[in-house]
């Protein structure tokens, strides 16, 4: 779990980061809070109040490790019935299928919005007030990546929750 900065315009390039590096090399889901976001741990009791999760989905990087690490959260957790929204960006013919768990009461919605991906998952994430945003990632890929950033990077700078970070090499199947 990491407390991170969220820097935008000039700020980004001129301060440097320390938590997206980390993430990056630790291969492991990295749980990482936006400076600001209390998260979906009471600070006075504990409690947990995580009601709420949005799983962006796409072919590439497979969206499968999230689905699962989502399941696991819910299960070790003992978490009540909430909500997991499976997020496309970009016509619902071409989403994903996805094995869902069937051993939650959780309720598991999907759900095909067109834009630039980013934006849409910020939004959507605004929209139905999630409590988590679980991104698989295979990490920067070319010129316009190390640029601009990921997409889970550009949605980690305005995110107004936590967002679990899962590197998909780090998982199998």
């Amino acid at each position: 779990m990491l407390a991170v900065r969220q820097h935008e315009g000039r700020m980004r390039w001129l301060g440097k980061s320390v938590g997206k590096p980390i993430a990056r090399m630790a291969g492991q889901m990295t749980l990482l809070i936006p400076h600001g976001v209390e998260g979906f741990v009471s600070r006075q009791d504990g409690s947990i109040s995580l009601r709420n999760i949005l799983i962006p989905v796409t072919i590439k990087p497979r969206p499968q490790p999230g689905v699962e690490s989502a399941a696991r959260l819910i299960r070790n957790l003992q978490l009540p019935a909430g909500i997991v929204t499976l997020l496309h960006v970009g016509p619902t013919a071409e989403m994903p299928s996805l094995k869902l768990p069937k051993d939650t009461d959780w309720t598991w919605n999907t759900v095909a919005k067109v834009g630039e991906a980013a934006d849409v998952i910020l939004q959507t994430a605004t929209e139905l007030h999630t409590d988590l945003i679980i991104m698989t990632t295979d990490g920067p890929e070319g010129f316009l990546d190390a640029l601009r950033g990921t997409t889970s990077e550009r949605v980690l700078r305005k995110a107004r929750c936590p967002v679990a970070n899962l590197p998909v090499g780090s998982m199998l199947g």
